[in-house]
C-alpha cells in the first residue's frame, strides 16, 4: 500500500514562502529518487526539481532556480520543497513523485504519485 501525501500548500502573497512536505509509506523510501512536479491551470505538468538517493540535487525549471530547494529526511520518509520569493506564476498544484531512477525524457511520469497540494500566490 504505497502512499505519498503532500501537505503545506495554501495561499500566500507574492514574496512569501512555503514549505511543502511529502510523507511516504509502503515502499523503501531511501531507494527512490524523489521529485516535485507542478501543474499550473491550463498548462502541462512540469518537473521542478529532484533529489537522488544519494542526496544530489537536480533542478529543471529555470524559473525556480535560486528560490526552490528540495531536501529529504530518510529517517522520516519525507521529502520537502522549500519555496521562497514566491511569484504569482508559481501558482499550481504541486505533486510529489517517487521513482527508482532519476527522471528523464522517457521516465518522467513514472513511479508513485501523491494527489497534490495547491499553492496559490496572489495579492
Amino acid at each position: 500500500q504505497v502512499q505519498l501525501v503532500e501537505s503545506g500548500g495554501g495561499s500566500v502573497q507574492p514574496g512569501g514562502s512555503l514549505r511543502l512536505s511529502c510523507a511516504a509509506s509502503g515502499f523503501t523510501f531511501s531507494s527512490y529518487a524523489m521529485s516535485w512536479y507542478r501543474q499550473a491551470p491550463g498548462k502541462e505538468r512540469e518537473l521542478v526539481t529532484t533529489i537522488t538517493r544519494s542526496g544530489a540535487l537536480l533542478n529543471y525549471a529555470d524559473s525556480v532556480k535560486g528560490r526552490f530547494t528540495i531536501s529529504r529526511d530518510n529517517a522520516k520518509n519525507t521529502v520537502y520543497l522549500q519555496m521562497n520569493s514566491l511569484k504569482p506564476e508559481d501558482t499550481a498544484v504541486y505533486y510529489c513523485n517517487a521513482a527508482t531512477i532519476v527522471p528523464s525524457q522517457l521516465s518522467r511520469g513514472m513511479g508513485y504519485w501523491g494527489k497534490g497540494t495547491l499553492v496559490t500566490v496572489s495579492s
